[in-house]
């Protein structure tokens, strides 16, 4: 997404090499809220997802348009993002890959061979889930009553995502 002049930024990532720094006061913390499929404080995402945006800009200020992955995921996350970026960032659009959640599962455990990550279990997945319909979901339809949201039926192959996620950017990039 960079031929569109994106940055990819995910909220996942950069928690989780966070989690991995040393030096981080948030790692445990961040671990804990991982490993019970909850959300990490909004504070902390926010803080790691600003110190990004401010890096990637101070490098190249051309560089200003961001694709954020796994974020706002509840309501904290989404008045924290409105208080902290207000006048800094403006959201053009949501890109929502829409799955069931048994093709969900299957997928993150197939991950789960080779990924090393702690919440890629079924018992995590579970938890995960009802965390998304919980709190994420309303926060999706939110940005769909103000017409936002770009919706893609993420049960298909890869390539056949990835096209529909090209239309959007060439409609909307």
């Amino acid at each position: 997404f960079q031929k569109y002049g994106y940055t990819h930024l995910s909220a996942g990532e950069l928690l989780r090499d966070e989690r991995k720094n040393p030096d981080s006061q948030y790692g445990e913390l961040i671990e804990k809220y991982i490993k019970d499929g909850k959300i990490v404080p909004v504070e902390i995402t926010i803080s790691l997802l600003r110190r990004e945006m401010d890096q990637t800009m101070a490098a190249n200020a051309q560089k200003n348009k961001f694709l954020i992955d796994g974020f706002p995921r509840n309501q904290d996350n989404l008045q924290g993002w409105n208080k902290t970026m207000d006048g800094k960032a403006d959201v053009s659009f949501v890109l929502f890959f829409d799955c069931n959640n048994e093709i969900c599962i299957e997928r993150c455990l197939e991950r789960g061979k080779s990924s090393g990550r702690s919440d890629d279990n079924r018992e995590s997945l579970e938890k995960r889930i009802q965390t998304y319909l919980q709190s994420t979901k309303p926060i999706i339809d939110l940005y769909e009553e103000m017409g936002k949201v770009k919706k893609i039926d993420a049960s298909k192959s890869v390539d056949e995502v990835f096209d529909e996620v090209v239309k959007i950017f060439d409609k909307e990039g």
